[in-house]
């Protein structure tokens, strides 16, 4: 069971933690997340990333150059 639990913490991610992935403020996390672009789930007054819902939505913003 513990290592479940390790499972689940390492699959959701904070406001904080995402915007420190991408190095941005966390009201952009919040704008996101409520415009819909990046899907979150809401647990009492706090959101939760999935960290393939993060990985996903990098991937289609991906653009190559040139």
């Amino acid at each position: 069971m513990t290592q479940q639990l390790e499972t689940a913490q390492r699959q959701f991610m904070t406001v904080g933690e995402v915007a420190a992935v991408l190095r941005v403020s966390s009201m952009t996390v919040y704008r996101l997340i409520n415009a819909g672009e990046l899907p979150a789930v809401r647990i009492g007054r706090s959101f939760r990333v999935r960290t393939e819902d993060l990985e996903r939505y990098l991937a289609d913003r991906f653009t190559k150059a040139g």
